[in-house]
């Protein structure tokens, strides 16, 4: 399966790369785009959570770093809820 790395952009401006098992979530996101938070987490489920099922239908297993991604998403996200208008940029995917 083809893995896609995705560097996002928080609402602090740092900057993290995150993973996914599948380039479904080119079908997601957008490279270049901001979301709001709560967009850019559900997008981001949807499509790790694709990404997982297509590993299980094909090995026979979830993808736990797909899970574990998603994880790391919305503990970082909950950092800003608080926070007026916070929005997410994704900066770029790379194989």
């Amino acid at each position: 399966m083809p893995e896609m790395h995705f560097r996002v952009r928080w609402p602090d401006d740092t900057v993290t790369d995150c993973y996914s098992p599948s380039l479904v979530v080119k079908e997601h996101l957008e490279a270049g785009r901001s979301y709001p938070l709560a967009e850019f987490v559900q997008r981001s489920a949807t499509a790790l959570n694709i990404g997982s099922e297509r590993v299980r239908e094909k090995y026979g297993f979830a993808c736990s770093s797909a899970l574990d991604q998603l994880r790391r998403i919305e503990e970082l996200a909950a950092r800003f809820e608080a926070s007026p208008d916070p929005v997410v940029r994704v900066e770029s995917f790379t194989p």
